[in-house]
This record gives C-alpha cells, sequence and structure tokens, in this order.
C-alpha cells in the first residue's frame, strides 16, 4: 500500500491541529469524534493499513477542496479489495471490522451514502452520452459535484437540503461542507422550466423502508417522457428503493448495463444499473 504523501508544510499543520485537542473539536468535530473512537473498536488486524486509512480520513477531512475534489474516494480507495466479481472497501479483510464500520458512518454523513469511484462517474457519463442529470435525493450533492466534475450537466433537488434545512441524514458540522453541489428543494425542481426529452434521472441511495420517494420520483420522470434512468441502490428488498419502484423497473424498464467498476462498501449490496423505458 503506498504511503500518503504528504509535504512537510501539510504534516506540520496536521501536526499542530492534532496536538490541539480543544481546536480539533471545535473546527472538526467529527474528526475529532472519530480519532476518540475508533482506537477502541476493533480493527482489520493490520495496524499499518489502520493507521494510514485515519491518517488519509484525517487529511482529507480536514483539508480544503483544492486538496482533491473527491476526497471521499481518496480515503477510501487503498482499502477496495476484489470479493467474488465486486470491488469492496473492506480494508483487505473479508469481514471487514467494526473500526472500518463507524469510520462508514462518518463518511456517508459528510459525503454520501454512495461511494463515486472516478470508473463509476466516466460508466455515468458514457451512459449520459452529455444529457442532463436530474438529481433527486441529491443529500449533499456530492454525486452531483463529481458527475459535474465528470462534464455533465446536472441538476440536483432534494425535499431537505442540507445547506437550507436540517437533514436528519446530512446535519451540519463545522469543518465540512453543508453541499458540494446547489442542491435545490422540490419546489424549485418541480418549477424547472424545461425538460429535454434525455434527460436522465438520476436516483442514489433513495430511501427504502417503504418510503415512496423512488416509486413517486420514477412515476414523474415517466409521465413528463423521461426514458433513461441511473439507479445506485441495493435491489429489492434492501435499504434502499420502495417495492413498487422496483416493480414499475421490471415491468416498464430495460436493463441495459450494470457497471462492474462500481465500488461498495464490504457490509452493503448497492450497486449502479442503467436503465431505459421499453
Amino acid at each position: 500500500m503506498a504511503e500518503l504523501a504528504l509535504t512537510a508544510d501539510r504534516r506540520n499543520e496536521l501536526a499542530a491541529l492534532l496536538g490541539d485537542e480543544r481546536r480539533l473539536e471545535t473546527e472538526y468535530p467529527k474528526v475529532a469524534e472519530y480519532l476518540e473512537t475508533a482506537p477502541m473498536l476493533p480493527g482489520t488486524g493490520d495496524d499499518q493499513a489502520d493507521a494510514a486509512f485515519d491518517l488519509r480520513l484525517v487529511h482529507y477531512m480536514t483539508a480544503d477542496r483544492s486538496i482533491s475534489t473527491n476526497p471521499y474516494w481518496e480515503i477510501v480507495a487503498p482499502s477496495v479489495s476484489e470479493r467474488d466479481g465486486r470491488r469492496v472497501v473492506d480494508g483487505g479483510k473479508v469481514s471487514g471490522s467494526s473500526r472500518l464500520g463507524f469510520a462508514q458512518t462518518v463518511l456517508q454523513a459528510g459525503y454520501a451514502y454512495a461511494i463515486p469511484s472516478p470508473e463509476t462517474i466516466e460508466w455515468i457519463a458514457g451512459f449520459c452520452d452529455g444529457h442532463t442529470v436530474i438529481e433527486l435525493g441529491a443529500g449533499r450533492g456530492y454525486w452531483a459535484a463529481q458527475l459535474s466534475a465528470g462534464g455533465l450537466k446536472v441538476d440536483a433537488y432534494d425535499s431537505e437540503p442540507p445547506d437550507r434545512t436540517e437533514n436528519v441524514s446530512f446535519l451540519k458540522a463545522a469543518g465540512q461542507s453543508d453541499v458540494w453541489h446547489p442542491v435545490g428543494n422540490l419546489d424549485e425542481y418541480h418549477t424547472r422550466p424545461f425538460r429535454e426529452p434525455g434527460d436522465v434521472l438520476f436516483l442514489c441511495w433513495p430511501p427504502g423502508w417503504g418510503n415512496t420517494m423512488a416509486s413517486d420520483a420514477l412515476a414523474a420522470f415517466e409521465t413528463a417522457g423521461g426514458t433513461r434512468l441511473i439507479y445506485i441502490g441495493e435491489p429489492k428488498g434492501g435499504k434502499t428503493g420502495d417495492d413498487a419502484f422496483f416493480d414499475a423497473l421490471n415491468t416498464g424498464w430495460k436493463l441495459e448495463s450494470e457497471d462492474p467498476q462500481f465500488v461498495s462498501w464490504w457490509n452493503l449490496t448497492d450497486h449502479a444499473q442503467a436503465w431505459t423505458k421499453r
């Protein structure tokens, strides 16, 4: 595993930050919470790998955006393994670890539930072929930011934009961005001026547990003449989407492709799929 390359100035900055507990808790409370809790949890069994992961997390979560446009990926990429044809973040241990699981919650709350690898961004861009992406349930707009950086035009919306209202999944915290891309509310979505026929609906981890957001969004998109969908989430019966959403896909849509390079957390079964209307 390649060691994270830090300049001497950056190492000094981190040393000063980590050496001042009160400042760390004030400026980066989520990082402080991780550093306090992680050592008490079982790791992967590879102390060097765990320490390297911690360093990446601290570095990227306390750096400004000039350091990386995709810090989430920078943090987890060295911890990706190939398992049964899937790419998963497991730290080199099939069963992952409690420590990595805690990091997962911190990163998902700070960035997004699903992991936007460069390969998946490229795969989505290929399917969209220059058409505008309409993301509903965008959260912090982290995926929207990655797709935009990949050359796509993205309009992102959420029922609770984290920079304007309290979003229980993406709470405000010092030291982290409320949003990574402009995120409109649902009123702004419904009053969008013109929808191109080729617009692509993007649903990334729509809520599950019976919440009808996914099926409602798909039905409205169909009514508006939409014919292209990117879905990132778990299969029917998992943590994302509702039964009506999956039933609608199976009866009225065709699975065009699934990203073979998609990266998931080891304890999740999410995947990235491209669908077209039959």
